[in-house]
């Protein structure tokens, strides 16, 4: 019998499993909740690190331009997303959509992707966030220098980071116990983060000198010695290997090498699709959640970067926490503080919605089964998935806490990227499959958006590096293996089984 791996879910059968009484989740969610969440996630560590690795090692000053390229990348594929969002409101963002519009194992794929992103995004930025908690209870104490508060090998970069596997154990329950209340502390940590990043705005002005500015684009050249970016071929772009060029940084190919590193920073406005089925409204809400959380976070990314620039020389920025150390570099290291600790609440909204996102795609792929159906039960009172809750927030903490997972930021990029690209091919080829259905948002010059939005996509991963590609492919294999083993031959769209029966008999 030949394999079906293109069989698809219709959108009917998707609204109505949102629907089963024992994997229903509460609709709560406003646009103005929505908003806040995809500004929670957007703004993290991406403007707190990249701004001054990617300005100092790869583009200069035209690190805004690097952060404009990778804000349109992601406004075309936020217009697909919203579409789908208001079409299909239900669980899953990109794995949903692509399981009606691609088939079976296109969804998979994105599934797949996401689990990457969304698992290892927060533990990464877990990471980060223990490290600043480490600098502002260090800079909090007046500790001198050498010293510190945390023990070396229970903080950031020790053997166990207590911090971090605290953080994630305290947001998972956070999450298990309500999206709602989750959202209310979400609301209070984006307002004090936001006041910071436009306290580093302000404040930096009077510090700025045009000068440093100047040459905007600088010229091109050989990788600053301390990055990894030339040091091998492996750890070069992908795009280099192909082409054979010489490793280089600067001139116009470093503003889009800085794009596809950047691009980090906007990862969170897919997320909010993930919560499409806790919206109160979400044909309305949806679009205006992605959307205004890309626009906002856009504008404050080209304003911080432009700050950071015109107030130290591109090549004396500190590559590690630069928002920070460029003020200390102008004489007001008191701002270091303030600054630290809008980097511990902008991480932990970051942290709590990634958790959010990872368990709300799992969830869905879960009331597919193409992973064990009894995960995706929700809990009797607080109406959230709590089993696959606490597993996702033990797991997290682990890799989190026990793992060096620095090396692998890149990944997180070139998952999402892909989910990125195939959406966009399922927006045409839903459009064309199933014109008839009702859509509150609809993508404008179709198909030519969604086209160039995959086009830039890919060109943005091939600007990934090489030894990224080769754990991007290993971590694909692992999830073909565990289709073709599993998920293909229990999916539901396959058996034909409805949520209603498979609650009466055990997996």
């Amino acid at each position: 019998m030949p394999l079906n791996v293109l069989r698809t879910k219709s959108i009917e059968q998707s609204l109505a499993d949102a629907e089963v009484p024992e994997y229903r989740l509460k609709k709560t969610l406003s646009a103005l909740d929505l908003t806040v969440f995809g500004i929670g996630v957007i703004i993290g560590a991406g403007i707190f690190t990249l701004t001054g690795r990617v300005a100092h090692n790869v583009a200069g000053p035209a690190v805004v331009l690097s952060f404009v390229v990778a804000a349109v990348c992601c406004a075309l594929a936020a217009m697909c997303y919203a579409e789908f969002a208001a079409t299909v409101p239900v669980s899953g963002s990109a794995y949903t959509f692509a399981y009606a519009a691609l088939g079976e194992i296109f969804a998979w794929i994105i599934g797949w992707d996401l689990i990457l992103e969304m698992f290892l995004a927060a533990s990464v930025v877990a990471q980060g966030w223990s490290a600043y908690v480490g600098v502002f209870l260090d800079s909090a104490t007046g500790q001198p220098a050498g010293s510190h508060v945390l023990p070396a090998a229970l903080s950031s970069g020790g053997v166990v980071d207590v911090p971090t596997i605290l953080l994630i154990l305290v947001l998972g329950a956070l999450m298990i116990i309500g999206t709602k209340e989750s959202l209310r502390v979400n609301l209070v940590l984006v307002a004090l983060k936001l006041f910071i990043v436009l306290f580093v705005i302000v404040a930096g002005l009077k510090f700025v000198r045009p000068a440093n500015w100047s040459p905007f684009v600088p010229p091109v050249a050989a990788p600053p010695a301390d990055t990894a970016s030339g040091g091998t071929v492996w750890t070069g772009p992908l795009l280099q290997l192909v082409t054979s060029a010489e490793p280089v940084a600067y001139g116009f190919g470093g503003i889009f090498a800085g794009a596809a590193l950047v691009f980090f920073a906007y990862i969170g406005f897919d997320i909010v699709a993930t919560t499409a089925e806790e919206a109160k409204n979400p044909r309305r809400d949806l679009p205006i959640g992605i959307i205004a959380s890309l626009v906002i976070c856009t504008v404050l990314y080209a304003a911080v970067s432009l700050v950071v620039t015109g107030m130290v020389p591109f090549d004396q920025i500190t590559p590690t926490a630069a928002l920070a150390t460029a003020f200390a570099q102008v004489g007001e290291g008191w701002m270091a503080t303030i600054i630290a600790a809008g980097a511990v609440a902008g991480l932990t909204t970051v942290v709590l919605t990634l958790l959010i996102g990872a368990t709300r795609v799992v969830f869905a792929m879960s009331r597919d089964n193409l992973v064990p159906m009894g995960l995706a039960r929700v809990h009797p009172r607080f109406r959230t998935p709590w089993v696959l809750g606490i597993i996702i927030t033990i797991v997290c903490a682990l890799v989190g806490g026990l793992t060096p997972v620095g090396v692998l930021e890149e990944m997180v990029n070139i998952g999402t990227l892909a989910a990125f690209i195939l959406v966009s091919v399922a927006v045409i080829v839903l459009r064309k499959r199933r014109p008839d259905l009702p859509r509150a948002f609809k993508v404008p010059f179709m198909p030519v958006l969604p086209i160039l939005s995959a086009l830039i996509c890919f060109y943005l991963m091939l600007n990934l590096s090489v030894n990224t590609w080769l754990r991007f492919l290993v971590w694909m294999a692992v999830g073909f293996v565990i289709y073709f083993a599993y998920s293909y031959r229990h999916s539901r769209v396959g058996t034909g089984k409805t949520l209603h029966a498979d609650l009466t008999r055990p997996e």
